[in-house]
């Protein structure tokens, strides 16, 4: 984890978003000498499918809950 002040990063800003990049990590931006951000590469993550796939075909609903009106539960503005 490297630690930079937010001057230095406006300086130096796309060299550290290039080392991110490729070496992975985070950068920790500080304001006179408190952390205020965490700069992080982005991930695209686990997609929905593959985190619910456990739990495919396995929730019930009865036919009454599916149908019942809850018009009555949301507020009218």
């Amino acid at each position: 984890m490297k630690k930079v002040s937010k001057s230095t990063l406006k300086a130096k800003m796309f060299e550290y978003f290039r080392e991110l990049e490729e070496r992975g990590g985070e950068l920790i931006v500080t304001d006179f000498g408190k952390p205020v951000l965490k700069i992080t590469p982005y991930s695209a993550g686990t997609g929905i499918d593959e985190l619910f796939k456990d739990l495919r075909a396995k929730a019930r609903i009865s036919r009454q809950a599916a149908i019942e009106d809850t018009s009555d539960e949301w507020s009218q503005k």
